[in-house]
């Protein structure tokens, strides 16, 4: 069967073959196999190198430098264990110009007596200085025949991703194997819509990228520049924006319970409130209940900067479900900044009558169950909770509205598990996500856009910019004056820990020694701590306390990063700030300056500190306004690090690089019109190539 004769049908049956009806892969490789995410034959095509060895060329030993990788033909003069500071084994060779070792620390007998003298050998490896000269540690080799001419390679040899168990040499022979059925493989892109952006067709980029020429640049294929990788960055941004564009399509086929606002309900909750919405908070407010008022679900995500009244927002867009009888949810990351948001809304919502519960981990199970049985009899009108909210033992009686608080640290099981707690009711909630971090507007386009799009741009009337300042470690005393003379005022002192290190139990460590020596120098200062390590009950001891001001030091890991509201606190310390991106240093400087008090964020670097990090905290210093920060983050550290760890909720990419592909996003957007209009039978099967569970998640 050729490609030519071929149906698609039955192009599409070869390249979904399983992985078993290639030469040597049995039962158990197979499963190797799919642990990396390949299942079939069309899996290995993409499954793509990530760097590259040139072996089209043999080096010479007398022109070799350290740091080169490059492929040598050389006999061996000599094979030898040593013993140092590690049993090696140790083999001596020569190509005519010069000398070279190579060094063995895992080899066995029947590798020593291959590795003989006069055997002659092709390795392939980096050059380093080594004791006795350069040397290669552990190269690839394979035994030549004596007298007999070596053929270069034609092409640049492929590193792909690999697993325990599944060899560098058996990667490659296995997509050596299915190289052939390009052939088969369909291009969905037609041929006229790539040449608007310049970019060769689907088989051409992926065989570049497995094969390619001896000539072809290395830096570009290095950094995802390559037209081929950018072909393929295109099409995998193209089936993720194609997905969100069925979403936001779909969302208008569900039926949610359509809400009006009680204009009576709204004018009580307002007079509760000590202060007057903003024309930000207003407008979008209006936006959000103009979504409720629909017969399918709103979905929008709400940006807004530190301290610019989100929750209230949400608050009073909740009391549209609780006015039509319905429940409210609001789901929180942590405890703390759940238990801060249902003290919130209690003081905001008991006056008027409604009911609300907080359901978190550290509830004793008297009081969980009598929770759950008031949320599940729908007397608990509004729900405040962490991931607790979506365990199954929790039945809402008309769950209607739900609101997710820095939804990018929820992964898309668990907000897909809240939703589904309105399947029995035959409808789907409507649905507001709120975000403290600023997000590039080019980037939320492409993360959320399935979503309507709000953003709070203006804080509350009469607040003082916070003063920012970065020192060394130098200054550390006039630092502790500061903080003395703080506390003598009666004001309240941030002073946080980071480590590089992704070690919990290395942070902690750390908090509890600064603590302890602020003990010491700050003798007559009430000094509390908390970490991610404590019980969850005794961090909502040290913040309660820290927010009666029963403390005046609180010495905290960036656990303290999101939501806490203490007003009476006015300045922060960040210890060795470089070690943090620029928008996770704006939220924690966030949580002071809530007050009318004149705030300060003073931030202690390390000694070692480059020119170039301090000119990156300086962004602080000059700016308070989050989006342009993270603006700044977004090209200096890359959206995975500007919305914290990797999330499972952040879309992951194969070949694509938000960062590095932005420049695409705009011809994406093209391209999907074009494709839903003159191609729409492409789309799913395109969505399909990218996207394993794009149908579960495309509900999200």
């Amino acid at each position: 069967m050729n490609n030519v004769t071929a149906t698609p049908s039955q192009r599409q049956s070869l390249l979904q073959r399983d992985l078993t009806s290639l030469k040597g892969v049995g039962a158990k490789v197979a499963e190797k196999l799919q642990a990396m995410g390949l299942h079939a034959v069309q899996d290995l095509l993409f499954h793509l190198p990530y760097r590259y060895q040139d072996r089209t060329r043999i080096a010479q030993l007398g022109g070799l430098v350290p740091g080169q990788s490059v492929a040598v033909d050389v006999r061996v003069r000599a094979a030898d264990v040593v013993f140092g500071k590690r049993r090696a084994l140790l083999v001596r060779a020569t190509d005519g110009t010069g000398l070279i070792s190579l060094r063995f620390f895992h080899f066995n007998q029947t590798q020593k007596n291959q590795l003989a003298m006069g055997q002659r050998l092709l390795c392939f490896g980096e050059i380093r200085p080594g004791p006795t000269g350069l040397e290669m540690v552990h190269p690839e080799y394979r035994v030549l025949q004596p007298d007999t001419p070596y053929t270069p390679e034609q092409t640049l040899t492929p590193w792909y991703p690999t697993a325990e168990g599944v060899q560098q040499l058996r990667i490659r022979d296995l997509v050596g194997q299915v190289l052939p059925l390009l052939a088969h493989l369909e291009d969905w892109i037609p041929e006229r819509y790539l040449q608007h952006a310049g970019l060769p067709d689907l088989k051409t980029a992926l065989y570049t990228l497995h094969k390619p020429a001896p000539d072809a640049d290395t830096e570009q294929l290095l950094s995802g520049t390559h037209p081929a990788q950018q072909r393929l960055a295109l099409e995998e941004l193209l089936a993720h924006h194609l997905r969100l564009r069925q979403t936001r399509s779909a969302q208008t086929q569900w039926r949610a319970p359509p809400m009006q606002a009680d204009s009576v309900l709204t004018a009580q909750a307002l007079g509760q409130l000590p202060f007057s919405l903003t024309g930000a908070q207003s407008r979008v407010l209006s936006e959000i209940r103009q979504d409720m008022a629909q017969s399918y679900p709103l979905s929008r995500l709400v940006q807004g900067d530190v301290g610019s009244g989100k929750t209230v927002v949400a608050m009073l867009a909740g009391l549209q479900a609780v006015a039509s009888g319905h429940q409210f949810a609001l789901m929180a990351p942590t405890e703390i900044l759940a238990e801060q948001h249902a003290a919130t809304l209690r003081a905001w919502l008991t006056p008027l009558g409604i009911q609300l519960v907080c359901l978190t981990g550290k509830l004793t199970k008297k009081v969980r169950d009598s929770q759950l049985a008031q949320i599940a009899s729908g007397q608990a009108q509004v729900i405040v909770g962490t991931h607790a909210l979506f365990q199954p033992q929790v039945v809402f009686a008309s769950l209607a509205f739900i609101v997710i608080d820095e939804q990018h640290r929820f992964g898309v099981d668990q907000r897909l598990a809240l939703r589904a707690k309105s399947e029995a009711k035959g409808w789907v909630p409507h649905q507001l996500v709120m975000t403290a971090t600023p997000i590039p507007r080019t980037l939320a386009q492409s993360l959320y856009a399935d979503m309507d799009y709000s953003v709070i741009d203006e804080l509350p009337p009469g607040r003082q910019d916070i003063i920012t300042r970065v020192m060394s470690h130098q200054r550390r005393q006039d630092l502790i004056d500061r903080v003395s003379d703080a506390c003598g005022q009666g004001r309240q002192v941030y002073w946080v820990c980071t480590l590089i290190e992704e070690s919990e139990e290395l942070q902690c460590q750390d908090a509890e020694e600064t603590a302890q020596s602020l003990r010491v120098s700050l003798p007559n200062a009430r000094i509390g701590l908390i970490h991610g390590r404590m019980k969850p009950n005794e961090k909502s001891e040290v913040m309660a306390a820290f927010k009666a001001h029963a403390l005046d030091v609180l010495v905290a890991t960036t656990v303290i990063e999101v939501g806490v509201d203490v007003p009476n606190a006015t300045v922060m310390i960040i210890e060795n700030p470089e070690r943090l991106g620029l928008s996770q240093l704006h939220q924690l400087r966030g949580r002071v300056g809530r007050g009318a008090q004149q705030s300060f964020c003073l931030m202690l670097y390390g000694e070692k500190v480059s020119a170039i990090a301090k000119q990156r905290l300086s962004v602080l210093r000059e700016t308070q306004d989050g989006f342009v920060i993270a603006e700044q983050d977004l090209q200096l550290r890359g959206p995975g690090e500007l919305l914290g760890t990797r999330q499972t909720g952040l879309q992951q990419f194969r070949m694509a690089d938000l960062q590095r592909d932005m420049g695409l996003l705009p011809e994406v957007q093209r391209l999907a019109a074009l494709l839903l209009a003159e191609h729409p039978e492409r789309v799913p099967l395109l969505i399909a190539r990218w996207l394993s569970q794009g149908e579960k998640y495309a509900s999200v």
